[in-house]
C-alpha cells in the first residue's frame, strides 16, 4: 500500500455520524503516551497530521483521519494516565467503550504497547476485552528504536507471554526510524482486502 492522501476529518466526544462515514475503520488503542499519534503521522508520512505531545493524556477525543478516500483511522483516547482525574479517566473509558459498541465499520484494532516495558494491567485488560468482544487485533510494539536490535526479541517474547500472542503476530514499530512501517502498510492492505469479518 502506498498512501497518497491523508487528512484529519473530525474529533468526536461520542461516536456518531461524521463526514465520509461508511468507509472501513481501523482503530488505534493503547495507553497514554504509547505513541498512537506519532505512529499515525509516521505511517502516513505527515509530521503534524495527528497532534503529538510529550504530555500523557493528550488525545482526549475520538480523532478520525481519512486515508486515500478508502478507509478511516480512528485514534482512541489513551488509557491508564494516572494523573488524570478519576472522572476524566471514566469519561475517556466511556468514549472508547462507546466507540467499540457503536461502530459497525470497525475492521481491525491496532493495540499499541511500549516495547521497552512489560505490558501493564491496563494493556492486559484491553487485550482481554478485544478477545472477549471478538475484535480482530494486532499488537504493535512501539518505540522500537529505543531498544537495541539484539534485545528486541527478548522484549517481544515478554509481550507475547503477557498478552498470549505469538512473536510473528507482534510488529515492532518506531516512528523515529521507520521500523515496522512497511509491515503496518501491508497489514492495512490485508485488512481492506479481507472485507467485513
Amino acid at each position: 500500500m502506498d498512501i497518497k492522501n491523508a487528512r484529519f476529518v473530525q474529533s468526536l466526544q461520542v461516536y456518531g455520524p461524521y463526514e465520509g462515514v461508511g468507509l472501513p475503520e481501523i482503530a488505534f488503542a493503547g495507553r497514554s503516551n504509547v505513541g498512537k499519534s506519532s505512529m499515525i503521522n509516521s505511517v502516513v508520512r505527515r509530521k503534524m497530521l495527528a497532534k503529538v505531545s510529550g504530555t500523557p493524556g493528550k488525545t482526549r477525543l475520538l480523532n478520525i483521519f481519512r486515508i486515500d478516500d478508502a478507509f478511516h483511522l480512528v485514534d482512541l483516547p489513551g488509557f491508564g494516565f494516572a494523573r488524570a482525574s478519576k472522572s476524566e479517566q471514566a469519561r475517556w473509558s466511556r468514549m472508547t467503550e462507546g466507540y467499540f459498541a457503536s461502530s459497525g465499520l470497525l475492521r481491525h484494532v491496532l493495540h499499541l504497547v511500549d516495547l521497552r516495558h512489560d505490558p501493564t494491567g491496563d494493556d492486559q485488560a484491553m487485550n482481554g476485552f478485544l478477545r472477549q468482544a471478538g475484535f480482530p487485533f494486532t499488537v504493535i510494539a512501539t518505540k522500537a528504536d529505543k531498544v537495541s536490535k539484539p534485545q528486541r526479541q527478548r522484549h517481544v517474547h515478554a509481550i507475547c507471554r503477557c498478552l498470549t500472542v505469538q512473536p510473528w503476530e507482534v510488529i515492532p514499530f518506531s516512528a523515529e526510524d521507520g521500523t515496522g512501517r512497511e509491515a503496518v502498510l501491508s497489514l492495512f492492505s490485508q485488512i481492506l482486502e479481507a472485507g467485513p469479518g
